[in-house]
């Protein structure tokens, strides 16, 4: 993790609102925030998803993240929570202003990836749910709490920004689908959401991952969708692969590096950044298209 910048931290004060927080990302931008100075209100699912072929987080993790916030200087309140749900993430984030008086800080970043998963259309189904109404719904049951100064991150993804208007195979992954077209969308509400937010004050942006060393891409469908070719690759098989997504020569960014993106777009330093597409791809976008503004 990171130093803090200064003796009462950059984002001092502030109180984080954080979904997927049990592990991965989420665990990594709640200890970040929490060594400068925020307090934690941390959600996950805390339970497996039919579609999805890798197991999510559980109580343990979130339990664990705890320990770590509070290791690194934070208060912090849990709660089991489905983003799919608003009054499950309503309740849990009055629980958390209830022993913090507030919420200045919104880290809508749970996700699941669904691909390969049998070319289920629930796996669509569940996709479009977690990653893009459950974004609206974590920013959505905050902003009534919101006042000038606050700020919104959500976590979409490089493969909102990958053109997909070429389909050779339609329908043979709609998981796969479901995940780039949650992400697109994840980008194109916060766009607009910021236009109406500026005027008052509050902030809105979108972080854009590259493959990203966590569960989700360590995970044997991941490794499919990179390797095709074989019936069931393992990480050493796919790890070659996985550099074709970046520019530098990297096969992937660690959570860390989401972390100190997040930090900078929740504090003050960022205070006339709104509306933004952040990318921390590696320079995944730029193999992919020209220049443009």
């Amino acid at each position: 993790m990171g130093t803090t910048g200064s003796t009462a931290g950059r984002v001092a004060g502030k109180v984080a609102f954080i979904t997927g927080a049990a592990r991965g990302q989420g665990r990594s931008h709640a200890i970040r925030l929490a060594e400068e100075g925020a307090d934690i209100i941390a959600v996950d699912i805390c339970r497996n998803i039919d579609t999805i072929g890798y197991d999510l987080a559980t109580p343990e993790d979130l339990d664990e993240t705890a320990r770590f916030v509070e290791k690194a200087g934070g208060r912090i309140v849990t709660a089991v929570a489905d983003v799919r749900e608003a009054a499950e993430l309503k309740a849990a984030l009055d629980s958390g202003i209830a022993e913090f008086g507030k919420v200045d800080i919104v880290v809508a970043q749970a996700g699941i990836a669904g691909m390969k998963s049998s070319n289920s259309l629930q796996a669509w189904t569940d996709g479009i749910n977690t990653n893009f109404v459950g974004t609206i719904n974590a920013i959505q049951v905050a902003l009534p709490h919101l006042n000038e100064g606050a700020s919104i991150i959500a976590t979409a993804s490089a493969a909102a920004l990958m053109d997909a208007h070429n389909k050779p195979n339609p329908g043979a992954d709609p998981g796969g689908m479901g995940y780039m077209v949650s992400k697109r969308l994840i980008s194109e509400y916060v766009h607009y959401l910021a236009t109406e937010l500026a005027v008052r004050g509050i902030r809105a942006n979108v972080i854009h991952p590259t493959n990203c060393n966590t569960d989700m891409l360590q995970s044997e469908p991941m490794y499919r969708s990179f390797r095709p070719d074989l019936e069931k690759p393992q990480k050493a098989d796919a790890e070659p692969a996985f550099y074709v997504q970046q520019a530098m020569r990297v096969p992937w960014v660690e959570p860390e590096d989401i972390s100190n993106a997040v930090l900078w777009l929740a504090s003050d330093e960022s205070r006339f950044v709104t509306g933004m597409q952040l990318r921390v791809d590696a320079g995944g976008y730029l193999k992919w298209y020209d220049y443009h503004v």
